[in-house]
C-alpha cells in the first residue's frame, strides 16, 4: 500500500478521533457531577500584616482560626497593598513557618556573663533588666552641652537599628521615643 503524507495524516487523525469518541483513551464524555469544596478560610479571621523578612515591606493577609486557638490557617499576599499588589516571594509565602513552628522561642532567654548556658526568664524580668541597662548607659554617657557650649542633650553610647516589620507610623513613633532619650545613632534596616 502506497500512503502519501496527506493520506497518513488523514488516517491517524481519523483513528485518534475514533479512539477518543469510543473511550479507548480514557475519555468519558458523559456528564460529570461537580462538587464544590468548602474554603478553609471561610470562617477564619482575616488580618493584614507586613512581611518581616526584608526591607521591602510587602503586605500579607493572615487567616487565623476562630476556634479560640488562634492558629494560622493561611497566609497570602494582599492584593490591595501598594507595594506587592498580592505577590509574595518564597520567604514571604512561608510566613506561617514563623508562627506554626515547634522550635520557635516563646519566652526570653538570658545568658549571664561568662556563662555557657542560656536560661529562660520571664518577660517582666527581661523588660525590667533592659530598661535598667538603657537608663544606666544613658545616665553615664549623657551630654547636655558640646565643647562650644551649645545645648545638645544627647547620648552617643546607645544606637538603634529599626525593623522592616514596622510601617511608617510605627517607625515615626519608635524614632520619636529614641530621640526623646537623646539617641543620635538611629538607623533603619531598609537603609542598610
Amino acid at each position: 500500500m502506497n500512503v502519501t503524507r496527506r493520506g497518513f495524516i488523514k488516517i491517524t487523525g481519523a483513528t485518534a478521533a475514533g479512539l477518543a469518541v469510543s473511550g479507548g483513551l480514557g475519555f468519558d464524555l458523559s456528564p460529570v457531577k461537580a462538587h464544590a469544596q468548602m474554603l478553609k478560610t471561610k470562617y477564619a479571621k482575616e488580618t493584614t500584616t507586613i512581611c518581616c523578612y526584608c526591607a521591602v515591606g510587602c503586605g500579607a493577609i493572615v487567616h487565623t482560626s476562630k476556634k479560640g486557638d488562634g492558629r494560622v490557617i493561611n497566609i497570602e499576599g494582599d492584593p490591595d497593598h501598594v507595594i506587592n499588589r498580592g505577590a509574595l516571594c518564597s520567604k514571604g509565602a512561608a510566613l506561617a513557618g514563623l508562627v506554626e513552628n515547634e522550635n520557635r522561642l516563646l519566652n526570653p532567654m538570658y545568658r549571664a556573663p561568662y556563662a555557657k548556658e542560656w536560661k529562660e526568664v520571664t518577660w517582666e524580668w527581661a523588660i525590667d533588666r533592659i530598661a535598667r541597662r538603657v537608663k544606666a548607659t544613658r545616665d553615664a554617657s549623657f551630654t547636655e552641652t558640646n565643647a562650644a557650649g551649645q545645648t545638645v542633650n544627647r547620648t552617643t553610647a546607645i544606637a538603634s537599628v529599626g525593623s522592616a516589620a514596622l510601617d511608617n507610623e510605627e517607625c515615626w513613633i519608635y524614632q520619636a521615643m529614641l530621640r526623646s532619650l537623646g539617641l543620635v545613632y538611629i538607623e533603619h534596616q531598609a537603609r542598610i
